[in-house]
């Protein structure tokens, strides 16, 4: 399993058992909760009624009669009251009220007849007993939430307890605002979680994205491109980025230096061998003509070693590059038309024809001393296999996002064996005339270029002969 994948699982499930007991234990305790809110107004209720039949009972003007008269008007009447989602027609309170013994004096409802002993009944005991009376009293076993909450205050004449009024009320609105609060607790709850999925989804994807940088970064290196560290942030994963990338630069700076002595040893041995057998044949007597012939041949693998030497600096300086230095919108065709003005010399003397195709109005952004050497090179690699009074066709194509030059020949082709091989260093083929060949570095000067630029080359054997090299650069 991915590290992302993996965070957000363990995200998943730190939120599923953390949302899920906070939701069941409010949902669990729901009904004590509403239960406490309407047992505070019913203290209060109850106190106002019995301060108010106290009050009677000790002027000797308490009447059930008149309180059950205003009772039932009160029961009779129809109304309508909207309490949020909740809506109230009618009066559910009931109010008994006992004596000191706890014998039954008025009951609101006529559930029990006057003289009924109620003296048993919580609410009633505690609250002769001078404590805080109350009771939940399930009316029907059957049916669990048809309970009826009773609340008791002390009904005081003259400074002692001459009575309990109760006030009851049934839990038939309570069940009501529960049954429409549960629901949309369980929504609230449901959408709280899908958005933490969803966020923290978002912060599992913004956590592995570095990793994924890092991850392409290294393909990349892999694969021999020249690409820059990504921006993998300030965190212990850009820590580890910078260190890769550290060690990247060791490594590739110890295989390079390994690589170029091996290579331009080997390079070099050999000229080095013809310059000390001509040294040494110059030592006897010989024939003008022939000492000639013999320092001609010292200046040119003098010469030789002084052009690899040249263009090993150039490369290893291209090389070392991150990024280009100097970007500038460059004009194709005007880039062409001066490299072939450079070789127009050795165009002639091989009576090499030139064909330019392509539009002057397209423009590409790059270094203009390195591409100008890139199709330099090109166009030196075209000329050196073309055969005297050949053709050469320089062609710019503009296709989506990026421009295409091409260089076409008419030369043998390069070999099935050295396709993979004729952009790796110091690797050359023999020229058609005379067999000789070059430093093996041009090629791989232009690769650089090209991978320096974002762009790519590639190089093809044309249907009928010759060689197409083509270098592409983004727009």
């Amino acid at each position: 399993m991915k590290l992302g994948a993996r965070i957000f699982c363990c995200y998943l499930i730190i939120l599923t058992v953390c949302f899920a007991y906070p939701i069941n234990w409010v949902v669990e305790n729901l009904r004590h909760r509403y239960l406490e809110g309407v047992e505070d107004p019913l203290v209060d209720q109850a106190t106002v009624l019995a301060a108010l039949v106290g009050a009677q009972m000790a002027t000797q003007t308490f009447d059930p009669r008149m309180l059950a008269r205003a009772f039932e008007d009160a029961y009779g009447r129809k109304f309508y009251a909207q309490i949020y989602r909740y809506v109230k027609h009618d009066i559910d309170m009931r109010v008994y009220i006992t004596d000191r013994d706890g014998m039954l004096l008025f009951d609101s409802r006529h559930i029990d007849p006057p003289g009924t002993d109620y003296s048993k009944w919580r609410d009633v005991a505690l609250t002769l007993a001078g404590q805080y009376g109350a009771r939940a009293t399930q009316v029907d076993e059957k049916v669990s939430d048809s309970s009826v909450l009773y609340v008791a205050a002390p009904i005081q004449v003259n400074g002692e307890i001459a009575g309990v009024l109760t006030v009851a009320k049934p839990s038939s609105a309570i069940n009501a605002f529960i049954r429409d609060a549960r629901p949309r607790i369980f929504k609230v709850g449901l959408l709280s979680l899908a958005a933490a999925v969803f966020l923290s989804l978002l912060v599992s994807a913004w956590i592995a994205r570095p990793i994924k940088r890092l991850i392409r970064y290294a393909d990349d290196i892999r694969q021999g491109r020249r690409v820059m560290l990504p921006p993998l942030g300030r965190t212990e994963v850009g820590e580890l980025g910078a260190a890769f990338e550290r060690m990247r630069e060791a490594l590739e700076g110890k295989k390079y230096a390994e690589q170029y002595v091996q290579k331009l040893t080997h390079e070099i041995k050999s000229p080095l061998s013809a310059i000390r057998g001509a040294a040494e044949l110059l030592k006897e007597d010989m024939p003008a003509a022939q000492r000639q012939r013999f320092l001609t041949n010292i200046r040119q693998e003098t010469g030789r070693i002084q052009n690899l030497i040249d263009r090993m600096l150039a490369l290893s300086a291209i090389e070392g590059m991150k990024n280009l230095q100097r970007i500038e919108s460059l004009s194709a065709a005007a880039l062409i038309r001066k490299v072939v003005e450079e070789k127009k010399v050795v165009l002639d003397q091989k009576k090499i024809t030139i064909h330019i195709n392509g539009e002057d109005t397209v423009k590409v952004r790059g270094d203009h001393f390195l591409l100008h050497q890139a199709l330099s090179n090109l166009l030196q690699n075209a000329i050196d296999f073309s055969v005297q009074g050949s053709e050469i066709d320089i062609e710019t194509d503009q296709n989506g996002q990026y421009l295409y030059f091409s260089v076409s020949d008419s030369g043998p082709g390069v070999p099935d064996y050295a396709r993979e091989k004729v952009f790796d260093k110091f690797f050359s083929l023999q020229r058609p005339d005379g067999g000789r060949k070059s430093t093996g570095l041009g090629l791989n000067f232009v690769r650089e270029v090209a991978l320096l630029h974002a762009g790519d080359i590639r190089l093809e054997n044309r249907a009928t002969a010759g060689t197409r090299a083509v270098l592409s650069l983004p727009l």
